[in-house]
Parts: structure tokens; sequence; C-alpha cells
């Protein structure tokens, strides 16, 4: 497999990146962060992934820079056939009502600028005659919930054009994985005092992985989740207004 990654400096990114280097695969990685980006590339070198792994400048809160990195990666990689998107902003409900750049900042990074990589990504995926658009979602956009409102939407967007895309170009050798976690416990969780059923980056990663290989078009992470929120679909309003979940 050759594949590019962007967001692999940490937590399930990374998770999923160590799996992949310790099985061979080529890697590239895309980050904002030059020093953890080299730090992360000579890792995934030391676990076994094919030499160089090179790495490029791609920052999620500017479109600008999604072009060049992935034509970088094209070129070292002479061409890729994966893409792996677990890059993106999080922050509490309470904390983003309060402070409306904060709440812009996630909203553009989890939607907007993701479906705008996305984009690019997927014109050199179909243009090379096809592959795996990889991309993490989120069990919030499953439905509606107090505790994540803001963040929730975004998500929900995302994985409305994530199916979209599956259902448009799979036929043209575009497999397009959305991966819905549940709470995963890293540095984006910190702070937070975790749910039933959550989980660590390293109990994530391989299920994700596996998906990736089958191109599995959704898939929740612990699997559980799929039930979880098939019965929190399934809450009418009035039950959904009392609880806190």
């Amino acid at each position: 497999m050759k594949a590019v990654l962007l967001g692999a400096t940490r937590g399930m990114g990374r998770a999923v990146a160590r799996l992949m280097a310790e099985r061979g695969d080529s890697l590239f990685l895309l980050g904002r962060d030059e020093e953890q980006l080299n730090i992360s590339a000579r890792d995934l070198e030391l676990r076994g992934a094919a030499k160089p792994v090179e790495a490029a400048a791609c920052d999620l809160s500017n479109p600008e820079t999604f072009a060049a990195a992935l034509d970088s990666a094209a070129e070292a990689l002479e061409g890729f056939d994966t893409v792996v998107v677990t890059a993106g902003l999080f922050d509490t409900q309470d904390r983003l009502e309060e402070d409306a750049q904060a709440t812009e900042a996630l909203l553009t990074a989890d939607f907007t600028n993701t479906v705008l990589f996305c984009e690019e990504a997927r014109k050199r995926l179909l243009a090379a005659g096809g592959g795996t658009l990889c991309v993490f979602s989120s069990v919030a956009g499953e439905r509606g919930r107090k505790p994540i409102v803001l963040y929730g939407a975004a998500k929900a967007g995302l994985s409305a054009y994530l199916e979209g895309l599956d259902h448009k170009f799979r036929a043209e050798g575009l497999k397009t994985v959305c991966v819905k976690p549940g709470f995963v416990t890293t540095g984006m969780t910190a702070g937070l005092k975790p749910p039933p059923f959550s989980a660590s980056a390293e109990q994530v990663a391989p299920v994700v992985l596996r998906a990736i290989d089958r191109g599995k078009p959704e898939v929740y992470a612990p699997a559980v989740w799929r039930y979880v929120m098939y019965a929190i679909r399934k809450l009418p309003r009035c039950v959904m207004r009392r609880i806190k979940f």
C-alpha cells in the first residue's frame, strides 16, 4: 500500500500509521508541525515502513496547502493508492457556545476544509484508476444530541458527504471508508470523563485498518457503537430532550 496520511502525528492517526508501518507499507505524512512530522516519520521507519518516510506541510485550516502537499506525496511515493484523514478539531459544547471564533474554526476544519481536502484527494485517486479514501467522522454525527450540538453537526455533514462519494464513485474504483469512532481516549479528549464503551487509539486502529483493506464503506470503532447508535436513532424526540447523552 502507498498511503498518504493527514493527522498521523498523534492519536488515532498515529496508531493507524504505526500498524501500516509494521507491515511495510509506503507512507507519506501530511501535517502542520514540521518537528512532529519528522519525529513521526523516523518512528514509522523504525517500525518497518518502507524507507524513506517523507512529509510535507499541510494545514487543515488553510486549503491553499492541500494541492501542493498531495502533489509532493505523489512525487515521493511515485503515485499513491490510499489517503487517510484523521486530522480535525474537537471542543466541548459549553466552550463552543461561549466562543464564536472557536466554533467557526471547528466547523470549518471538521466539515468545509476536510471536504475540500477530500476533493483534492478524490481527483488524484480517480485519475490514477481508483484507490481508497478513508476519513474519520464520528458517532457524534449520527443524531443531534445535547452535549455535542456543534461538533455533531460538522460530523453529520462529513458523514453525509462521504456516503455520497461512495454512492457516486465506487463503480469507478474509489473506495470511500467512513470511520465512526465512539469516545477514544487521546490528547483531544484529555480531561473528559470517558463514557461506557470508550476505547484507546490502539484498540481502534486494527478495526480501521481492516476496513481500509476491505474497502468497507462504513465502520464503527469499537464495533459496539453500531448498536448503541442504532438504539439512540430510534429514541423519540421527547426522550432525547430529557436525557443527557
